[in-house]
């Protein structure tokens, strides 16, 4: 009878055990190994997946976000600006003045001149009784220091008591006559009281006057004004024969700029604003003191003397 062959116990070690899954230590993956199956977890979950494990830099990086967008949507929705050309310019100009005419030399110079010019009333007593005061003289006057000081005619206060002059913005001003100077039929009034804002007229001299050369006449023909004409100068040194006194006025400025009574002691101005003269008188072949188209007034180089100053 055959015996099995019973084998002992020895210190031969035993073939290894299968690993589970859950051990630690893996194989290291062999050559031939396939690939690992590719990862399946959506988009949505591997983003929010970050953002759980990343918050505070996400939400750095969306603050800025959202602050560039800020500054820069403005600038975006905002056109940029159009370069213009010569091209353009000139068809603004062309344009405006076909549509807006610009004011005429006549108009640009009376709003130089107006604010200085002021209304000049001789007043006095005509009754025995001294009780009504009434107006002896009109006339007009330019104002040519800043202080108050005025230039017009003499023979407009020459018979006056009293002397007021209204000045550009209304207000109202006794004067003082401080000067004569009878041989141009002129008189330097002080105001007692004038405007804060004053503006004294610019004087010019005559030396570049010359015949036909653009004037305008402003004052206040027959206490109406200030009123402007317009007309050219039509002769120099001129001489007249004054019906007020009788004297001799000589080396004036002849003019067609409309005057009349009122108009005396007003300006005679240029184009560009500038006193030349202080109209002084017109010509009347008859008794009827209303202007026939020549009128006469002192250089301001003479008028300028009565105040004691020269503008030039």
């Amino acid at each position: 009878m055959r015996r099995e062959t019973i084998y002992s116990p020895s210190g031969r070690s035993q073939p290894a055990a299968p690993r589970r899954p859950d051990d630690r230590h893996t194989p290291a993956p062999h050559l031939n190994d396939p690939p690992p199956p590719p990862d399946r977890r959506s988009p949505l979950r591997s983003g929010l997946t970050f953002l759980s494990r990343h918050p505070r830099p996400l939400l750095v990086a969306a603050a800025g976000l959202v602050a560039l967008l800020i500054f820069w949507l403005p600038t975006a929705l905002t056109p940029s600006p159009r370069q213009f050309t010569q091209r353009d310019i000139d068809a603004a100009v062309l344009h405006t003045l076909e549509t807006k005419p610009l004011p005429s030399a006549a108009a640009r110079a009376f709003e130089i001149i107006r604010p200085s010019v002021v209304r000049v009333r001789g007043l006095g007593h005509h009754d025995k009784a001294g009780d009504e005061e009434t107006e002896t003289g009109v006339g007009s006057g330019v104002v040519i220091v800043d202080k108050g000081v005025i230039l017009t005619n003499l023979h407009v206060v020459a018979s006056a008591k009293r002397v007021t002059v209204v000045f550009a913005d209304g207000l109202e001003s006794g004067a003082t006559v401080v000067g004569l100077q009878p041989e141009h039929d002129l008189a330097v009034l002080q105001a007692a009281t004038v405007p804060d804002d004053l503006v004294p007229a610019t004087l010019r001299s005559t030396a570049d006057l010359a015949p036909g050369d653009a004037v305008i006449a402003v004052g206040f023909p027959f206490g109406i004004g200030p009123s402007v004409s317009a007309g050219v100068v039509s002769g120099l040194r001129r001489e007249f024969q004054s019906p007020v006194g009788k004297r001799a006025l000589t080396n004036l400025i002849q003019f067609d700029a409309a005057a009349n009574p009122g108009s005396s002691g007003g300006p005679l101005v240029t184009n560009d604003g500038a006193v030349v003269g202080i109209v002084t008188a017109i010509l009347n072949p008859n008794a009827q003191r209303v202007f026939v188209g020549i009128g006469f007034a002192v250089p301001i180089e003479n008028a300028a003397t009565a105040v004691g100053i020269h503008p030039f």
